[in-house]
């Protein structure tokens, strides 16, 4: 293989089990979005374009989980499940007694065998971080940084709200606890060449993470971006499906097999999509990926 894919990543984390994740929209919000530290969020984000129908915020934890599960049981009877805390900043806004008790509801689902939490990198202090190792001696918890660059200056422009040195200040410490870590990264960044992204998954990699989710930037209707686009105060070079290929056998280059790289591809509801418009599910760009790979085309 030339790379370590996500099933991969689960059958090392679980050994003999197969593994779904089931997304839990939990009522959070973001440091950016709420005015703690600014407004808006960032530029590119429409969470509603990620979140499965099952997840609707009025539904208590274990009633998203268990319709989640009623989701797949059909075609996976014997299959064992994340509960992926996905929509927002899931460690943001909250107290330590009540994050724990929310985790604890997912964990208690039957089925349930381990936690992803995805956060921003400035919303975990050390008692949150404390709080996570504790559970992760119960169940296995990965927690899912958004770092989206490791370059400040875009940082800053997509209002993200938070440096680079904060995202390698929580993989530490997260890390330190026994506390699995996967990154998130987006490709094609406003302002980002090819070398900038490269040296961002250099970064990446060169910390304690186990996974990288990667995707390319989508322009998503009713955002901050598709305003800043159209009003010219923003530029972006929307990648061709042939480019993105190539860029994405860069990066596998740089990425160790220990690394896992759970996707190369965010696939939004076409109806939502400005540009790129590729009409590709994830799997068939991956199959596209795996093809070239397999020719020897780098």
């Amino acid at each position: 293989m030339y790379y370590t894919d996500f099933s991969t990543y689960m059958q090392r984390k679980f050994p003999g089990e197969k593994v779904q994740k089931i997304s839990v929209n939990a009522g959070f919000s973001c440091p950016n979005r709420d005015g703690t530290i600014g407004t808006g969020g960032c530029i590119y984000c429409d969470n509603s374009s990620f979140t499965p129908g099952y997840c609707f915020r009025h539904k208590d934890i274990a009633s998203q989980l268990n319709a989640g599960k009623d989701f797949f049981a059909g075609k996976y009877p014997k299959m064992k499940y994340l509960a992926y805390f996905q929509s927002f900043s899931n460690t943001f806004g909250r107290s330590v007694d009540e994050l724990e008790a929310m985790y604890r509801e997912a964990m208690g689902v039957e089925g349930i065998v381990g936690l992803i939490i995805g956060t921003r990198p400035d919303t975990l202090p050390d008692k949150v971080v404390d709080m996570l190792a504790r559970l992760n001696e119960e169940m296995p918890v990965i927690v899912e940084l958004g770092a989206e660059s490791s370059h400040d200056s875009t940082l800053a422009l997509i209002n993200r709200g938070h440096s680079w040195h904060d995202v390698e200040d929580a993989v530490l410490r997260l890390s330190r606890k026994g506390i699995s870590v996967g990154l998130h990264l987006i490709a094609g960044l406003p302002g980002e060449n090819q070398e900038m992204i490269l040296q961002t998954v250099k970064r990446a990699v060169a910390l304690p993470i186990e996974s990288i989710k990667l995707h390319h930037l989508q322009v998503l209707r009713n955002t901050s971006l598709e305003e800043l686009i159209n009003d010219g105060k923003v530029e972006v070079s929307p990648f061709e499906v042939e480019n993105y290929i190539d860029l994405c056998i860069k990066i596998i280059n740089l990425v160790p097999q220990n690394i896992a790289i759970e996707r190369f591809l965010a696939s939004s509801p076409p109806e939502k999509v400005v540009m790129p418009k590729w009409g590709l599910k994830n799997y068939e760009f991956t199959n596209m990926l795996n093809k070239r790979l397999r020719s020897g085309k780098d």
